[in-house]
């Protein structure tokens, strides 16, 4: 059997994919050719159209609802034991399998962990990494500090930074998104910040903003930035090496903000699942894979294991240990469906306001009432 699979277009979203599709042997009964897609489909495109092409997806937790609503995706309960599940969830690093459960279901597996975190150049600057946001405020006085903003992530610094200062967004109640203190708090400190923030990194992605950081020397710190472990040991010799730390606190052993990124393969309804298909996917979420295979092909591994291995963070510049602890308190994002259109919003929303000036409780107001909208089906987004 030969299936059509999607992943997205970076040495970490493909690079051990591709590895272990092309290891198969088609006179073994399976074969798997992996497509590839933007960063951005990755976090917006809609996941009925890719399932509706795809055999495997590739897709962020958040799209879970949007998959149910449209029964476009096999829950996990269908194709493995309920202690083979329980055994995955024990053994995956933080939420990394609970975010895909949604409706009673899991609907992924776990196959990369990732969450905001802090990247820094320290060949310029002295001392430890900041670890509280009042100490990276302090810092960018006097170092280039840069937010991370473009497309979705304005949004996910939103919500990351209410949930350090103690309000981890629609949690204590899912109708509402953050209430006006700490929204005005979180969006005070943003302003301040973006302000600060080098024009030439506004519209960089992650991948952009990473990339910047290895190859120029006018952003030292990014204090939220999703973790790619590839640029803390880069390959080219002409870029530097960033260093990661844990997301910052709001008060010296607080909780870190960071809102829960990662990827996990879905199984589309269209899928004609085999034994050996099975088989590859545990191998894929297995101990040899997950501490071995994976981190030596650039991917960045959910098994908790693979986070704690001395090996594996020799290799990689102590990214998985001087990040774990914000990766096991990550906060998951409402997964209703609707949220994903009212994410691209509500970052849009947030970036206009803060650059415009506009007054932070007009803004609030804004998201709230765009967030309601998200909550009630059938209306138009």
């Amino acid at each position: 059997m030969r299936y059509h699979a999607l992943t997205w277009d970076h040495p970490r979203g493909y690079t051990a994919l591709a590895a272990a599709a092309a290891a198969l042997d088609p006179a073994n009964g399976l074969a798997i050719s992996w497509d590839r897609q933007p960063l951005e489909g990755f976090e917006a495109h809609p996941i009925g159209d890719l399932c509706a092409r795809y055999d495997l997806v590739v897709l962020d937790h958040p799209h879970v609802g949007e998959a149910v609503a449209k029964g476009c995706l096999v829950p996990l309960e269908e194709l493995f034991p309920e202690a083979e599940i329980a055994a995955l969830a024990r053994e995956s690093i933080g939420p990394s399998l609970s975010s895909y459960r949604f409706a009673g279901s899991h609907w992924a597996l776990p196959l990369d962990a990732a969450t905001q975190v802090m990247a820094r150049r320290a060949d310029l600057l002295e001392g430890p990494a900041p670890a509280t946001w009042d100490e990276v405020e302090a810092l960018s006085a006097h170092a280039p500090v840069a937010l991370s903003l473009a497309g979705p992530h304005a949004c996910l610094t939103f919500l990351s930074m209410a949930t350090a200062f103690g309000e981890p967004p629609a949690m204590a109640d899912p109708d509402v998104l953050v209430s006006p203190d700490v929204g005005e708090k979180v969006l005070d400190l943003m302003a301040r910040l973006a302000a600060r923030t080098p024009d030439g990194v506004r519209g960089k992605n992650p991948i952009g903003l990473l990339a910047h950081m290895a190859t120029h020397d006018d952003v030292a710190l990014c204090p939220l930035v999703y973790g790619y472990v590839n640029y803390a040991a880069p390959a080219d010799a002409g870029a530097k090496a960033i260093a990661f730390s844990n997301a910052p606190r709001a008060t010296p052993g607080g909780r870190p903000g960071s809102t829960l990124g990662g990827t996990g393969i879905g199984i589309s309804r269209r899928c004609q699942v085999t034994p050996e298909l099975l088989d590859h996917l545990r191998w894929l979420l297995g101990a040899e894979a997950q501490v071995s295979f994976i981190p030596t092909h650039d991917g960045q591994p959910s098994r908790r294991a693979a986070w704690h291995d001395a090996g594996v963070n020799a290799r990689w510049g102590h990214f998985y240990a001087d990040t774990a602890d914000t990766l096991e308190q990550a906060y998951v994002r409402p997964r209703h469906d609707g949220y994903i259109a009212f994410q691209a919003e509500a970052a849009q929303i947030l970036r206009q306001g803060l650059a415009a000036g506009r007054p932070h409780r007009d803004i609030l107001a804004d998201l709230a009432a765009r967030y309601a909208l998200s909550r009630t089906p059938g209306t138009e987004r």
